[in-house]
């Protein structure tokens, strides 16, 4: 009985924390780090001392909806961005196929993937910021445009970058 309660709980028959916990918990490390902020910084913003933050970043901790969504807030991203590019061995991991849940009588709604929700985006876009020379930021730019745009189909330009 109690092996079932942990499964019911999230957890692996083992006991150990449910992988989707110890991405979604990654992903909030990553974004708070790709920040700058510290655990403690975060904690304060939504009101936990940094050793919970801790034991959410490792998965030890389940995350609520409620506190996810203080968490998307304060890190500036989406929901959605905590499970993102999940391995699909993961996913399969999820307390309802460890439970033995049957499948949706109808598939579910797809949404549209965003690329500014990538780790690497926001690094990018991060980084070019903050160059100095804003000037040399403006060529790196029109650099990057010349190189994802084959020759005759550029899109129109804007002055959105200075």
């Amino acid at each position: 009985m109690i092996r079932n309660r942990k499964i019911s709980r999230g957890r692996t028959a083992d006991g150990s924390p449910n992988p989707i916990d110890v991405y979604v918990g990654a992903r909030v490390k990553m974004r708070r780090t790709l920040l700058g902020m510290s655990q403690e910084k975060l904690g304060e913003a939504i009101g936990l001392t940094f050793q919970q933050v801790q034991k959410y970043e490792r998965g030890m901790n389940r995350i609520s909806a409620s506190r996810l969504f203080d968490m998307s807030k304060v890190l500036e991203v989406p929901i959605s961005f905590f499970f993102e590019e999940m391995d699909e061995q993961v996913a399969e991991l999820s307390p309802r196929k460890l439970a033995g849940a049957s499948e949706l009588a109808e598939e579910p709604v797809l949404f549209d993937y965003d690329p500014m929700t990538k780790k690497e985006t926001l690094e990018l876009v991060r980084c070019y910021y903050m160059i100095p020379d804003r000037r040399l930021a403006k060529k790196i730019f029109e650099l990057i445009k010349t190189m994802a745009y084959p020759v005759g189909e550029e899109p129109e330009d804007d002055d959105e970058t200075e």
